[in-house]
C-alpha cells in the first residue's frame, strides 16, 4: 500500500508536475481529488493558502510544488532529476523559477483559462486578458527556443531534469489553445523538445490518467471567473 498521497485536482498544472516526478522516480502513490473540497476547511487544513498540490509521505506533509519536487527527488531512489554540477543545477532552478513567473501565469492562468477553463463553465472569455498575455507568451517562447538552440536535448543540457517536468504541463495547456498552436508552429526546437518529453514513459502514464478529465468543468474556477480575481492589474 502506498505511503505517499498527492492531494490536488486532476488537471492542475502543478499537481501534474508532481505526478510526473513521482512516476518517473517509480514511486507508488495515491491521488486524492480535492476538487469537491477546494476552499473548504478540509482543504485549508492541508494548504493554508488555498492551493494545490500537497504531498503526504508517511505523515510528513508538505506543500509548494518546488519544495515537493525537490523532496521527492532526494527522498526516493530512482533516476536523479537534479544535475550534479553546481552551475547546471543553478540553471535548473532558474528554469523552475521562470516557469512560475513568466510561463505559467500567461500561458496557463491567463490564456488557457480564458480559452478552455471558463468556457467549459459557460463563462465568456475576457479578450483583454488574452491580449495582455499574448506578447508575454511570445517573449517566453522566444527565450525557450533560443536556449534549446544550444544543441542539448533538454532544458539543462542532455540530462532530463526537474526543469523539464516543470515546463511540460504549461506547454501542454498552451498547445490546446488556438493562439498557442499558432505560436508554436514557428518554434521547431520547442516542438522537438516536446516530442522527446512526450515519449517519456512517465509522461505517457500520467497523461492517460489526466485525459478523462480534460474539457470537463472545473467548478472551483467558477468563482475566479466571475469576480475581480480574473481582472488584470
Amino acid at each position: 500500500m502506498p505511503v505517499v498521497t498527492v492531494y490536488g485536482f486532476p488537471i492542475s498544472t502543478f499537481v501534474n508536475i508532481i505526478r510526473l516526478v513521482l512516476t518517473h522516480k517509480n514511486v507508488a502513490f495515491d491521488f486524492h481529488d480535492l476538487e469537491p473540497e477546494m476552499g473548504s476547511p478540509s482543504h485549508l487544513a492541508l494548504h493554508p493558502f488555498n492551493r494545490v498540490p500537497i504531498l503526504d509521505h508517511a505523515g510528513f506533509r508538505i506543500y509548494e510544488t518546488s519544495a515537493i519536487a525537490l523532496y521527492v527527488d532526494e527522498a526516493f531512489v530512482g533516476p536523479a532529476l537534479q544535475p550534479k554540477d553546481l552551475r547546471e543545477r543553478a540553471r535548473m532552478h532558474q528554469w523552475i523559477s521562470a516557469v512560475g513567473s513568466y510561463y505559467y501565469p500567461y500561458m496557463s492562468y491567463h490564456l488557457s483559462h480564458e480559452r478552455l477553463i471558463y468556457p467549459a463553465l459557460g463563462i465568456a472569455p475576457d479578450e483583454k486578458v488574452v491580449a495582455h498575455a499574448l506578447p508575454r507568451i511570445a517573449v517566453a517562447l522566444e527565450v525557450m527556443e533560443r536556449e534549446l538552440g544550444r544543441g542539448q536535448d533538454f532544458l539543462v543540457g542532455d540530462q532530463l531534469t526537474l526543469a523539464d517536468f516543470f515546463m511540460l504541463p504549461t506547454m501542454t495547456s498552451l498547445s490546446m489553445t488556438p493562439e498557442g498552436q499558432e505560436m508554436l508552429k514557428a518554434r521547431p526546437r520547442i516542438a522537438a523538445w516536446r516530442a522527446r518529453m512526450e515519449a517519456q514513459p512517465a509522461v505517457v502514464k500520467v497523461r492517460a490518467t489526466v485525459a478523462p478529465h480534460v474539457g470537463k468543468p472545473v467548478e472551483h474556477a467558477r468563482k475566479s471567473g466571475q469576480c475581480h480575481l480574473r481582472s488584470l492589474p
